[in-house]
């Protein structure tokens, strides 16, 4: 029989995943992760692309389950309890979700239905307040423009801003916003960098993950990052080895910290497997090439 879900406990970890490993198709993708998101905290997963952080978002949001290790998520061992009694509690923007929206999906009812933890309005009824804050929330994005239309019709940019506030409608206790900023011009992501940074700096129990591979889309008010490496050698020599039809190393989390300490030129440069030169100036980060 599958469990209720628990109790919110304040002294629990948000997240916590304790060795996990994910082998698809006799591949190896990520192994021995380990990483503790405790109440309140704000995290940037980084790494390469290809590294494995999508893995660890559909974990960590309920969507998928590792070959071994255990995954807690808000006091609920994944797998162990029904992930539809407490998947409202995380708020989630991903590529993976934009997908399963019906194509002829109203945005506003795409945002609004994060309250039923579902994609695709159906015969589901909503407050008035429910749904004005829906419509606050896409305003505050620079898309209140998009209500009566459809997602089918949206660009990639409109899509990702309505899947971020749809991430933030139900208030959650667990945010997980998988490259927040894609398909954005230089306008959009500065919007919604902004509305980021107030997340970044909210003093509530609220925990958020952002994974990015970017550094410059890192907003401010985050404290912690988790950077994703592989378990030997540099994404250089992964490459090497894909052009040669050798399967890669698999990812892991090779820091987890603070980020002074954790964004050095010379831990990236180790990551990517060239000499890299990081930067931050007026709370925003970059690299470049040496």
């Amino acid at each position: 029989m599958v469990a209720l879900p628990k109790d919110t406990d304040p002294d629990s970890p948000a997240l916590r995943l304790t060795d996990v490993s994910l082998r698809r198709q006799g591949r190896v993708i990520i192994e021995h992760v380990d990483l503790t998101v405790r109440r309140g905290e704000k995290w940037i997963l980084f790494g390469p692309n290809g590294i494995g952080k999508s893995s660890l978002v559909r974990m960590m949001s309920t969507r998928g389950h590792p070959t071994e290790g255990t995954v807690d998520i808000l006091g609920n061992r994944l797998g162990k309890v029904n992930v539809f009694s407490y998947r409202n509690r995380i708020g989630l923007s991903s590529a993976e979700l934009a997908r399963a929206f019906p194509p002829e999906e109203d945005p506003l009812d795409a945002v609004v239905t994060a309250l039923t933890a579902t994609t695709g309005r159906w015969r589901e009824t909503f407050t008035d307040e429910e749904m004005d804050r829906a419509r606050a929330l896409m305003d505050e994005f620079g898309i209140a423009y998009l209500e009566g239309k459809r997602m089918f019709k949206l660009s990639e940019g409109e899509r990702t801003r309505v899947l971020i506030c749809r991430a933030l409608m139900a208030d959650p206790d667990l945010l997980i916003l998988d490259e927040p900023t894609t398909g954005l011009d230089l306008g959009g992501r500065e919007i919604a960098l902004r509305s980021l940074s107030r997340i970044g700096r909210e003093d509530s129990a609220r925990s958020v993950i952002l994974v990015t591979h970017r550094l410059e889309e890192i907003p401010q008010g985050f404290d912690h990052v988790a950077i994703m490496g592989r378990l030997a050698g540099s994404e250089a020599e992964a490459y090497r080895r894909n052009v040669a039809g050798i399967d890669p190393d698999p990812g892991t989390i090779v820091y987890r910290g603070d980020l002074e300490h954790g964004l050095t030129s010379e831990r990236l440069s180790s990551v990517f497997g060239l000499p890299l030169t990081v930067t931050h100036s007026r709370g925003r980060w970059a690299a470049y090439a040496d």
